[in-house]
């Protein structure tokens, strides 16, 4: 098994050393990462300008290649041939928070594994919930051995086409991690502000900021479980079509 190991936060992170070093365990691992933190960048396909990559070396010694392109650019780039021998999976992350909810429309970590979807290669995002008040280092190596397992299944049973996998792990000693649920997505409750301020010049700029966004921790969703102190799998699929709604907008008067 040849996994490509990739992340939003840059190809020096912590968080994906951590997961690098699990891998090895169990497969052949390649690492192609942004060169910065690209957190919150979205799906991204880099069209207007060339794609630069360099090797680099990661702080235990694993060579590693680094772009100046996005998250989703690494895996496009892998998948089209940059990588040999063929890439079979793709594991993307350790970030630092949580992406539950509606975060995976804004997370790189979530869209490099959505990336590697659409190339036809089961994807897993892998996510610390890591609480807002944490002080110090961050412990990485329970959630990249929960990681290790999550692909071991993926590769024992298989993924269907056009799904890629959300994996978040609460913060906590791997003894205590109560075990492993199957999720949907959860409620995300954004508390975001438009902060206006003037530069120097008197011309107005602005932040979205705000306070951290919370949840509603209900059974069976990606925020129940980790509240629960469970690892949240929620499996993500690529037709975004409402069929629900199909149906009865039919009948509307598109006059």
């Amino acid at each position: 098994m040849h996994i490509l190991v990739t992340n939003d936060d840059g190809v020096n992170y912590p968080g994906l050393l951590a997961l690098v070093q699990q891998l090895k365990k169990i497969a052949r691992v390649t690492v192609l990462a942004p060169d910065r933190n690209w957190s919150a960048s979205g799906h991204v396909k880099t069209l207007d300008r060339p794609l630069r990559v360099r090797e680099v070396t990661l702080a235990d010694g694993t060579p590693a290649l680094t772009s100046d392109g996005a998250p989703s650019d690494c895996v496009a780039m892998a998948v089209l041939g940059l990588v040999e021998p063929r890439i079979d999976l793709v594991v993307s992350g350790i970030n630092p928070y949580a992406n539950i909810g509606s975060d995976v429309t804004y997370s790189g970590t979530v869209t490099a594994a959505m990336e590697a979807a659409i190339a036809g290669i089961p994807g897993i995002a892998v996510s610390l919930d890591t609480p807002d008040e944490h002080q110090g280092p961050i412990d990485f190596e329970p959630a990249a051995v929960v990681a290790c397992r999550v692909v071991q299944a993926v590769w024992r049973n298989g993924l269907m086409a056009n799904i890629l996998l959300n994996v978040n792990v609460p913060y906590r000693p791997l003894d205590q991690i109560r075990g492993l649920r199957v999720t949907r997505q959860g409620i995300r409750v954004y508390r975001d502000l438009l902060v206006r301020r003037l530069d120097p010049r008197g011309r107005p700029y602005y932040w979205i900021g705000g306070e951290a966004p919370t949840g509603v921790p209900k059974n069976g969703t990606d925020l129940g479980a980790l509240a629960e102190g469970y690892v949240s799998i929620t499996p993500l699929q690529l037709d975004m079509t409402a069929y629900q709604v199909m149906e009865s907008m039919q009948s509307w008067n598109w006059e």
